[in-house]
């Protein structure tokens, strides 16, 4: 790839910062954490990566490089708590959103404007509730023991006691 013109280089980083901003803003928009400079940080780094590799001709590494990046960058958002993952969304989002940047580089700018589209896209859908492994609950409702397997109850009992608890505190003023 051949040194491009400063203004289209200029155009390629103005483009790049606004879809960044639109996948920033919806995200700070529903509340979370990484937001506008997180998104835009990101999509602007990826394409200033993106030209720095057409300018010197080796687009392969660089581009590698950077999604290995923001790949560990998007581990670092992820949290577990208990039965609980956070941070899968906008692990994910980082990621995808570096191939804006990588592709508004490049020149293809069809491929990052509809790329941006379709994050936002996905950002937008709502949660279906039972889709997630660790949202399945299973309820079950035993009047005596004795209608348990020993084992059966013995697993469940600990849960149980721990849920009461748990709606106990939930009714308590």
């Amino acid at each position: 790839m051949a040194e491009s013109p400063w203004y289209l280089d200029i155009f390629r980083i103005a483009l790049a910062a606004l879809l960044g901003c639109a996948i920033g803003w919806q995200r700070e928009r529903r509340g979370r954490d990484a937001g506008i400079r997180t998104y835009m940080a990101t999509v602007l780094g990826s394409c200033a990566f993106g030209l720095i590799s057409g300018a010197i001709g080796d687009q392969g590494r660089i581009a590698v490089g950077v999604v290995t990046g923001i790949g560990f960058i998007g581990a670092g958002v992820i949290l577990r708590d208990g039965s609980r993952v956070t941070g899968l969304t906008t692990a994910a989002t980082l990621w995808a959103s570096t191939a804006v940047g990588l592709s508004t580089a490049y020149g293809l700018y069809h491929l990052a404007v509809i790329a941006a589209v379709l994050i936002l896209g996905v950002l937008e859908l709502p949660r279906v509730p039972g889709w997630s492994r660790f949202s399945m609950r299973a309820r079950v409702n035993a009047s005596s023991d004795r209608l348990l397997r020993p084992e059966v109850g013995a697993a469940i009992r600990p849960r149980a006691d721990d849920q009461r608890a748990a709606e106990d505190k939930s009714e308590d003023p």
